[in-house]
């Protein structure tokens, strides 16, 4: 097969720079490179100049819009009958590609996603960041692998589809909600009949957010947009997404109540010990598992907190921002 490689880009050409030096040295080539500038002011046309005579590279420029309507604007301009979506953020594997023609050409799927993971090289918060987005003890339990879950939902940072299932399907959803627009294009996918797996080897280096504070805003806004989608999907719904939510409000009562007895604090000190030895064992630094307390104490907060004022705004305020975030959902 031939594959389209779609990235939509927002001021971020050092990203860009990164992930073309990762896609060079790839071990088959059999691919293109379509980068969607999405009004940047930091443009990445001159890295993708840099990178045109190694890789065959499409560098198109329109104005913002979010990741959804770009990725949908790349598609138009692409010629493979593989689409594969990239986040900017993202480092790819050498064998990424043979794998992934290994994986197809053994088990046909119209839609694949693959898992991410920390590079070697990423700083101890990078680490901690990427534990906390992929660990059992936080919301990456809820993500789930696929094999735990009775349907996979490939995510658009390291997601494939055919060009006939994304034609048949029209699309990423072009609606004002970011994130979960390819959640709802997940969802979309398999009420349309088609068969997804996750490819575990097929795997991303992901940078996410190299700051507390923007990763509590992503992560915040993840769990905002998870309820979102329950409500236009409720057949997706799984009770354990309140476990953030759940998590948040009990550590706060727990901690409030340790004023009255210290022992209290008990559940959330064991929790706290599980993560740093779980971390531990998984990134063998302990700076990293020290971070990767925090991390996760974010991660949780920041999702749950979203989940439930979104809820709380939703169904027992009435605000219409359900309304405004979904009016263009198919």
């Amino acid at each position: 097969m031939f594959f389209s490689v779609i990235v939509p880009v927002f001021n971020r050409p050092d990203e860009v720079e990164e992930l073309l030096l990762s896609l060079s040295k790839q071990t088959q080539k059999n691919f293109e490179i379509v980068i969607v500038e999405d009004g940047s002011t930091e443009k990445c046309d001159k890295v993708a100049e840099k990178y045109s005579d190694i890789l065959k590279i499409k560098y198109l420029y329109k104005k913002n819009e979010k990741p959804a309507i770009a990725r949908n604007h790349g598609a138009k301009h692409a010629e493979g009958d593989y689409f594969i979506f990239f986040d900017s953020d993202c480092i790819i594997p050498p064998e990424y590609f043979k794998t992934v023609n290994s994986v197809l050409a053994k088990n046909y799927t119209d839609a694949y996603g693959g898992p991410d993971a920390a590079s070697p090289d990423f700083n101890n918060l990078q680490k901690a960041i990427s534990y906390s987005m992929t660990s059992f003890f936080t919301t990456g339990g809820i993500r789930g692998s696929g094999e735990k879950l009775d349907k996979f939902y490939p995510r658009s940072f390291n997601m494939g589809i055919s060009k006939k299932a994304y034609n048949k399907i029209g699309g990423f959803p072009e609606t004002k909600m970011h994130p979960g627009e390819d959640m709802v294009f997940s969802i979309e996918i398999l009420k349309h009949g088609f068969e997804t797996q996750r490819i575990e080897s097929a795997f991303v280096y992901h940078k996410r957010r190299n700051t507390l504070k923007t990763f509590f805003k992503q992560v915040y806004n993840f769990g905002k947009t998870r309820l979102i989608i329950s409500k236009i999907y409720p057949e997706t719904f799984k009770i354990f997404f309140w476990a953030p939510s759940i998590f948040t409000v009990g550590t706060l009562f727990l901690i409030i109540s340790s004023f009255f007895c210290i022992y209290a604090l008990l559940p959330v000190i064991i929790y706290v010990i599980i993560v740093f030895f779980d971390s531990l064992l998984k990134n063998k630094n302990t700076k990293t598992a020290f971070l990767s307390i925090i991390t996760s104490f974010y991660q949780l907060f920041a999702y749950g907190t979203g989940f439930l004022l979104s809820f709380l705004k939703v169904n027992i305020f009435k605000k219409d921002e359900y309304n405004v975030l979904t009016k263009k959902i198919y």
